[in-house]
């Protein structure tokens, strides 16, 4: 049977609160109780889970690099979302908001747009299966329990998926440092992608081409880009304020 690691509080308490039948055991610092530990431990017991208590080294060890605030579980695999689910979010949304990275790498960012998108409101975020972050340990625990509240829909062809949404009535907006149209410029407030790209290298050409509009962020000072993670939640949360404004 197979079965994957996560580390971190938040990441567990999140899947134990929702899927406890997916959870195989969990190991924990020996030696250490507090309020943090203690209610989680006890949690898990009721749901009928192991728990092993573990010296500082094996638990190190066991977690290969990855900081597990004293806390490691072992737990099935998740539900993996596919195009399928996101027909599933048109079909059930009037106004589906969605994030799209194309081609974002790193475990990090995927994480902190996944919280960011969980906090914004976000239906579903959409990467491709190819040469894209997967939902590792790393990323679920930088996402802080937001990986077991929004989809993360792997799709096989993004410029496809981009048309199908089109098609859906949902207006693709990407972000590109070029453009002269700023994202506190453009409207929002109806049925929206918001596309960021890869780290480094932007959009690729085919997604861009397929964009209903591209927006930038203002800059003002000396630096000329964001971070990904925290250019999607500017982005993000520009959707959410103009959503908020709207008369209801």
């Amino acid at each position: 049977m197979s079965s994957e690691l996560i580390f971190g509080f938040h990441s567990i308490e999140a899947i134990l609160s929702k899927e406890p039948e997916r959870f195989l055991e969990i190991y924990a610092l020996k030696g250490r109780e507090d309020k943090r530990l203690n209610p989680v431990l006890e949690l898990a017991r009721q749901f009928g889970i192991s728990v092993q208590f573990m010296q500082r080294a094996a638990l190190d060890k066991k977690a290969a690099g990855e900081q597990h605030q004293g806390i490691i579980a072992n737990i099935k695999p998740g539900k993996t979302y596919n195009e399928r689910d996101l027909d599933e979010i048109l079909k059930n949304n009037a106004s589906p908001f969605f994030l799209i990275l194309d081609g974002v790498t790193d475990p990090h960012n995927l994480g902190a747009c996944l919280r960011s998108a969980d906090a914004a409101g976000v239906h579903g975020v959409i990467v491709t299966k190819d040469k894209s972050a997967k939902l590792s340990p790393t990323a679920r625990k930088v996402a802080c329990g937001a990986a077991e509240t929004v989809p993360l829909i792997q799709v096989t062809n993004l410029a496809r998926t981009l048309r199908d949404l089109k098609d859906a009535g949902v207006w693709i907006a990407g972000t590109a440092g070029e453009t002269e149209t700023q994202l506190f410029d453009a409207n929002l407030t109806g049925p929206v992608a918001i596309v960021m790209g890869a780290e480094g290298d932007g959009m690729r050409r085919l997604t861009r081409e397929h964009c209903d509009i591209l927006v930038k962020i203002p800059m003002v000072g000396t630096v000329s880009s964001l971070n990904v993670s925290v250019a999607t939640g500017i982005c993000l949360f520009e959707v959410l304020r103009q959503r908020n404004t709207q008369p209801r």
